[in-house]
């Protein structure tokens, strides 16, 4: 659970988010991008109170990479680019080792090409606001601090603000202006990021070795989200059949449907409660 979070990121400034496996970094990047809706709290946007949903605040400006890449794989470079709606041009000014690449399909690249069309795709709109989450995920050092550079040129030429979670500390501090350090849902530290660089070794001692959960934790929150999308594909799938054929075909189980029912209309109420 993710609580006492308060964090702020000025036009032109690149804002560090750091913390263990767990404690909620990556939540807290979606509650800010509108896919999760807060409990208790608001997310504030150019200094006023936002309650859109995503697709609202990405069109408002705020531009969104995750830990997927959100690359459409059957889609070529360049129509990834475009149904981002930025600009083609800037996107291979930015990154302009994409250019041989724009008629290759997405599934067809590689992770490091991928981030860099993700990345590029999300600043050709000059959003106001970057959220980005391990853009570093899996990358050889070369290309971490190619993409982190453009995101750094992006605050600086563009007034981007940017909000990052990476796993390189030391890296990322380097392109930095900022530091916030999570643990456990909350946020514990905030620092300027050349201090941040001083006290690492402290600080990676203290918070950032290990995890904010057991690996029986981890395992079992990876076996109820992988059931439960199985339940969703199971859902969609009847949907069609049901269309196509007249008929009502179903291979879910009653309590099954009881269970994630019951679950989306929790989180609905949490959603209107927060939003009055």
């Amino acid at each position: 659970m993710v609580r006492r979070v308060d964090l702020t990121v000025r036009r032109g400034e690149v804002v560090c988010l750091l913390g263990p496996n767990g404690a909620g970094k990556t939540t807290t990047l979606l509650t800010i991008a509108g896919e999760l809706a807060p409990v208790d709290g608001i997310v504030m946007f150019d200094n006023v109170p936002t309650f859109t949903p995503m697709y609202q605040r990405i069109r408002g400006g705020i531009g969104l990479v995750t830990e997927e890449r959100l690359v459409f794989t059957k889609m070529s470079a360049r129509d990834n680019l475009r149904i981002g709606g930025g600009s083609v041009e800037r996107a291979l000014a930015l990154f302009p080792e994409l250019e041989p690449r724009l008629s290759v399909r997405g599934g067809m690249l590689s992770g490091g090409e991928q981030q860099m069309l993700a990345l590029a795709r999300a600043l050709s709109l000059d959003p106001k606001l970057l959220l980005a989450d391990e853009l570093s995920l899996g990358l050889a050092p070369k290309i971490v601090d190619r993409l982190l550079g453009a995101v750094r040129k992006a605050a600086d030429d563009e007034g981007t603000g940017a909000l990052i979670v990476e796993q390189h500390a030391r890296k990322a501090l380097k392109y930095a202006d900022r530091m916030y350090l999570m643990a456990r849902g909350q946020v514990l530290l905030e620092l300027p990021a050349d201090e941040a660089i001083e006290r690492l070794d402290e600080i990676e001692e203290a918070y950032l070795r290990g995890t904010s959960e057991t690996e029986e934790d981890h395992f079992e929150h990876k076996r109820r989200k992988d059931k439960k999308k199985v339940w969703r594909r199971l859902r969609v799938r009847e949907r069609e059949l049901s269309r196509l054929t007249g008929r009502t075909v179903s291979t879910r189980r009653e309590q099954d449907d009881d269970y994630y029912l019951e679950i989306e209309r929790q989180r609905r109420d949490r959603s209107m409660r927060a939003r009055k």
